[in-house]
């Protein structure tokens, strides 16, 4: 594997220094950029990997920028920002953010997610027992463009955590998963004590079946253990 390109996409010079100096002592070639404009310059003469992104940003905030973020297929994005409230952390995560830490942060923890998650950004669904299509109750998964087509074609571009978690349901059908098992099928770390993470991520993808007129409950919550795939798929 090749040396990881690190964007950070931070406004305070002295955080942003802070994390450049961190992700080089780690090995990884590192980026700056102050706001959105620079961002977008970096990623047309550059292949960025990992996005660390603050929310408070001038111009575009890290929210907006998320979801442009999110139409890269093989970019990873964490959210490193000062706003430590609920409302920001699920926003952020049903934008499409893979990670969400809060300042003041501990860099050690900062460093082994983001290696944990550059492992789950390069690796593919080529990697599992899946094949790169799966069809499931008239619904597909597309490995390829990382997208959920529904029976009526509609085209859903999936971020990394979503099309992780419903890749690892459709490899295990009518098994329940356990929240631990699917943050880590998703984010490659532990599950944290009141961590939404999962439960967002499950709420977007049933949002995405809904769309579509059905009596079919695919995902249903299994309380005090987790969550099962009742669907079909297809041979």
């Amino acid at each position: 594997m090749q040396t990881p390109n690190v964007l950070i996409v931070e406004d305070e010079v002295v955080t942003r220094t802070t994390l450049k100096s961190l992700f080089e002592a780690e090995g990884y070639s590192v980026f700056e950029a102050e706001n959105g404009d620079q961002m977008h310059d970096f990623f047309q003469n550059h292949t960025i990997n990992l996005v660390i992104m603050d929310i408070n940003l001038p111009g575009k905030n890290g929210l907006i920028l998320a979801r442009e973020v999110r139409d890269r297929k093989n970019v990873g994005l964490i959210f490193l920002t000062g706003r430590d409230n609920d409302v920001d952390r699920i926003l952020g995560l049903e934008i499409g953010a893979d990670d969400y830490l809060t300042k003041p942060f501990n860099p050690r923890e900062l460093t082994i997610r983001a290696r944990n998650l550059l492992a789950r950004t390069n690796s593919t669904a080529e990697d599992d027992d899946l094949p790169s299509r799966v069809s499931f109750n008239g619904w597909i998964l597309d490995g390829d463009s990382r997208s959920l087509i529904s029976p009526s074609q509609k085209e859903f571009r999936l971020p990394r955590s979503e099309f992780r978690a419903l890749h690892l349901f459709l490899s295990n059908p009518g098994k329940i998963l356990t929240r631990e098992q699917l943050i880590m099928e998703m984010t490659g770390r532990e599950l944290r004590p009141n961590d939404r993470t999962v439960d967002v991520t499950i709420r977007r993808i049933r949002k995405h079946f809904e769309s579509e007129v059905s009596d079919e409950e695919l995902i249903v919550t299994i309380h005090g253990e987790g969550y099962r795939f009742c669907g079909s798929v297809d041979n």
